[in-house]
């Protein structure tokens, strides 16, 4: 006699765990809907009952303001939309460099607590207590307080060639665009693309053959040979605008104000603190014998962290780092404390104009929202690449 065939699974079954988790969802989905719909109803019958003006109509209105600080022109003829851009802008402005810049801060405060150097451990230690324990807030005042009142005049601005340093921020040659520039742009892209491909082969040759090369100052020259190239190729522009003292500024070249330098500061130094106590623990969980084998292999301290024990730590790195970055993101909103014009300063400012207090306020949760998501699915891919693959 045949085998009988296994009964069918009924899928459609309240039986069936995956069916009951089916419509939990849909419920707890549409019960969401609903909460939130309500809420919205009750909220525009009552600004309507009130005579409360409701809607994005007024995004198309001039905004009759200006904005102290944009990457690109702007005055008050222009619509608030274009008034949120350059706030949305700023506040990107802020994030990307201060991510960037708390990532090296941090990863180097981290290595830095297992340094043999009993100097380099205790200022690495010093500085995460100090200013771990400071409110962010304290620490972005203090730093304007420090641009604006402890610099000099701009008419004594301290300098160092062609860069000035004064109340007035930062001044620093741009060079003169030309397409010697855009072609230069391009060779270190392609200098990008080339030195990614020697870090894949370097990493095969080095598993193969235990041989290790050059994982940092090669790529590095790739690219800027690359871009070098680029800059020939385009002609080698060599022209550039400079700063030069004015009668009561610093003229030309350009410029990062004190509200911008005090954000990027002090988000950037007290996030650091956090991103080094997160490396510090990634470093530790990695088993000592890690680095004992390394060094019976004849590894220095210094390639046994780089090539052994960091690349080991990243799994348990990255998903608290991801929090560091949202944090970093959502503080620069304190931004508005020392009148740097973020996406809530503009929001704030437009609110007072218009009295479209919800609108403006959506539109700030959406910003953040945004920018928050892109950076958990940016590190959650990242993640998912730096683990352990399972065989």
């Amino acid at each position: 006699m045949s085998p009988k065939p296994p009964p069918k699974k009924k899928i459609w079954s309240w039986r069936s765990q995956a069916f009951r988790g089916l419509i939990y969802q849909v419920v707890a989905i549409s019960l969401i809907v609903a909460v939130v719909w309500f809420l919205a109803h009750n909220t525009l019958l009552n600004m309507k009952i009130r005579g409360i003006q409701s809607g994005f109509d007024f995004m198309t209105s001039p905004a009759g303001f200006d904005i102290g600080e944009s990457l690109y022109p702007f005055d008050s003829a222009q619509p608030y939309w274009q008034a949120f851009l350059v706030g949305l802008t700023n506040t990107l402005r802020v994030a990307l460099l201060g991510i960037v810049l708390t990532t090296i801060l941090g990863t180097l405060l981290g290595v830095g607590r297992f340094s043999r150097n009993a100097l380099v451990r205790g200022l690495s230690y010093g500085y995460v207590e100090l200013f771990r324990n400071v409110p962010v807030l304290l620490q972005l005042l203090m730093w304007y307080l420090v641009f604006t009142e402890v610099l000099p005049a701009t008419s004594d601005a301290w300098s160092i060639g062609p860069v000035f340093l004064s109340k007035g921020g930062l001044s620093f040659p741009i060079p003169v665009w030309a397409h010697g520039h855009l072609w230069s742009l391009i060779g270190l892209l392609a200098g990008l693309v080339f030195a990614y491909a020697y870090r894949r082969w370097a990493i095969k040759q080095f598993e193969a053959t235990g041989r290790l090369r050059s994982m940092f100052w090669v790529p590095v020259a790739i690219c800027l040979v690359a871009a070098l190239l680029g800059w020939l190729a385009g002609g080698a522009p060599t022209a550039f605008d400079s700063p030069v003292k004015g009668e009561f500024a610093i003229e030309k070249g350009g410029s990062l104000t004190p509200e911008f330098l005090s954000v990027l500061l002090g988000l950037t130094i007290y996030t650091a603190s956090f991103v080094a106590e997160v490396v510090r623990s990634g470093i530790q969980s990695v088993a000592r014998g890690q680095s004992e084998a390394a060094a019976a292999l004849g590894l220095s301290p210094g390639q046994s962290m780089r090539l052994v024990t960091l690349p080991q730590a990243l799994r348990v790195i990255i998903p608290p780092m991801t929090n560091q970055f949202l944090n970093l993101t959502k503080n620069s909103s304190l931004a508005v404390a020392i009148g740097y014009p973020d996406v809530v300063s503009i929001a704030n400012t437009a609110l007072n104009q218009t009295g479209r207090a919800v609108e403006c306020i959506a539109v700030v949760m959406l910003v953040y929202l945004t920018t928050s998501l892109s950076t958990s699915l940016l590190m959650n891919w990242y993640n998912s690449r730096s683990a352990i693959k399972e065989r």
